[in-house]
């Protein structure tokens, strides 16, 4: 019996290594995706540097790329990439993961 144990632990570890990935990946998405709304929601109001700072806010310590802020038309967008991480955060093999936002602009 402890044989038996011993030749799945391996497996067993190798299994929630994959599950506690596809739980990364998924906040990934989330996580990029809510930077980018509120940071099209900053920028909508205070303009492109505002928005990179509410973006670069809500990702805290994940690794990300520069932002992308800008009006289109009467839409102010964001986007968001995140780097994939590799067992945690901080870790990543530089695949990007993309979230988007928008918000009309506002007028004065």
């Amino acid at each position: 019996m402890a044989i038996e144990f011993v030749g799945t632990v391996p497996l067993i570890l190798l299994l929630v290594a994959a599950v506690w990935e596809c739980v990364l990946i998924g906040y990934a998405f989330s996580l990029a995706g809510n930077a980018a709304d509120e940071a099209a929601r900053v920028g909508a109001v205070s303009g492109q540097a505002a928005c990179v700072t509410a973006a670069k806010k809500h990702v805290g310590a994940w690794n990300m790329q520069e932002p992308l802020c800008g009006l289109d038309g009467e839409v102010y967008k964001a986007t968001v990439r995140l780097n994939l991480p590799i067992l945690f955060p901080g870790l990543d093999i530089g695949v990007p993961i993309e979230g988007n936002g928008g918000s009309s602009k506002e007028t004065e």
